[in-house]
């Protein structure tokens, strides 16, 4: 059986066009971590690292040791986020002035494929948890997420300059009759941003509707 690619195989979820489009997304399984804090700061690489440590584990380990169900060698999702302002930063928001990216609240996840299920899942949290103690493994959920009706769109540079494909983005929803939820949005990250540079980034940018 061929591997499954995620960028090939599932195109609608992860690799749209640089224009926006509306989709609905189903309930998937992730490992997840939540957090706040300035994303630049050289702290916030200690979230990804153990969803990447587990996420390698389950992968690894079924590759060799099939145990599941249904079963099939697979790419491992991308890293996503999604992020919002603290309780007190709304309180105060400004939407002439930039935010303040220390009152950025966020959760971090990565997919895991539907034949994982929850037991194991929690079994190799425990054993990375053994293996890695450095790491903040207990601070890692499994979870089920489903976001639905959603605008999404493809935006290619800076993480800094994103407002300008939302405003895009609101504004094709106000064309749809659509109207976004709220400011809480989704960033799927394509790109390695340690390897790539920065005007070549693409991170798919995605907001409920209703």
């Amino acid at each position: 059986m061929m591997k499954h690619e995620w960028r090939k195989k599932e195109k609608d979820v992860y690799v749209p066009k640089a224009k926006p489009e509306i989709i609905k997304v189903p309930e998937y399984s992730f490992f997840t971590i939540s957090g706040k804090g300035n994303p630049n700061n050289p702290h916030f690489a200690n979230y990804i690292t153990p969803l990447y440590a587990l996420s390698y584990a389950i992968k690894m380990g079924l590759k060799k040791n099939p145990v599941l169900e249904d079963y099939y060698d697979y790419t491992v999702y991308p890293l996503e986020g999604v992020w919002d302002i603290s309780d007190e930063a709304k309180k105060n928001f400004n939407p002439n002035l930039p935010i303040n990216k220390d009152e950025l609240v966020f959760t971090l996840m990565i997919r895991q494929p539907n034949f994982v299920t929850e037991e194991y899942a929690l079994e190799v949290i425990e054993k990375v948890k053994i293996k890695k103690p450095d790491l903040l493994i207990e601070k890692v959920k499994f979870e089920k997420k489903e976001e639905g009706s959603c605008i999404q769109m493809l935006h290619i540079g800076s993480y800094d300059n994103e407002a300008t494909t939302f405003k895009i983005m609101e504004e094709f929803a106000k064309k749809e009759g659509l109207e976004r939820e709220s400011k809480l949005h989704r960033e799927i990250y394509l790109s390695d941003f340690r390897k790539v540079a920065t005007e070549k980034l693409k991170t798919v940018l995605r907001f409920k509707t209703k």
